[in-house]
């Protein structure tokens, strides 16, 4: 997928992030090549527009979709495996798919968990990056604060307490 400047998209290590060029860079004596110039928090990255990462790269999600994200916050969790091991698996899994669908999922479905049993220290791991991204990306998609995407996820996961 192609982006161009001005675009919010999704790194699959660094979270939110801002296209804020593309420019021709020279990193290495093999020639120039494009880049996108992407701000996240506390630094920039240079990405190679036909790097392998590139592929991995997705647009934020836009604020109109927010609503079915939403009712999926507010829906009953999925029942995860009461066996640690699998439980962990399939979660990393789910969270490989990178959709904001399955971040809102993972972040009900432990946030569920968790008031009913002990999160391992995995899980907690877990937990806490997927609610960082979770809130993270809900407040560029709705331009608020995060602390702001923060209330209001907790008040849509209270729905399902």
């Amino acid at each position: 997928m192609q982006f161009k400047a001005g675009d919010y998209i999704v790194h699959p290590t660094h979270g939110v992030g801002h296209i804020v060029e593309i420019e021709k860079r020279q990193f290495s004596e093999d020639g120039a090549d494009l880049y996108y110039k992407v701000t996240v928090p506390n630094s920039t990255l240079w990405i190679p527009v036909e790097a392998e990462i590139a592929h991995e790269l997705r647009l934020s999600t836009p604020e109109e979709e927010l609503d079915q994200y939403r009712e999926v916050l507010k829906s009953r969790p999925t029942s995860l495996s009461q066996n640690h091991k699998s439980r962990y698996i399939d979660l990393t899994n789910r969270l490989e798919q990178g959709s904001f669908r399955v971040i809102c999922e993972v972040v009900r479905d432990l946030t569920a968990w968790r008031q009913n049993k002990h999160l391992g220290t995995r899980e907690s791991e877990i937990l806490k990056k997927a609610r960082e991204r979770l809130c993270e990306e809900w407040a560029t998609a709705a331009g608020i604060s995060v602390h702001q995407a923060t209330k209001e996820i907790d008040n849509l996961l209270q729905v399902t307490e």
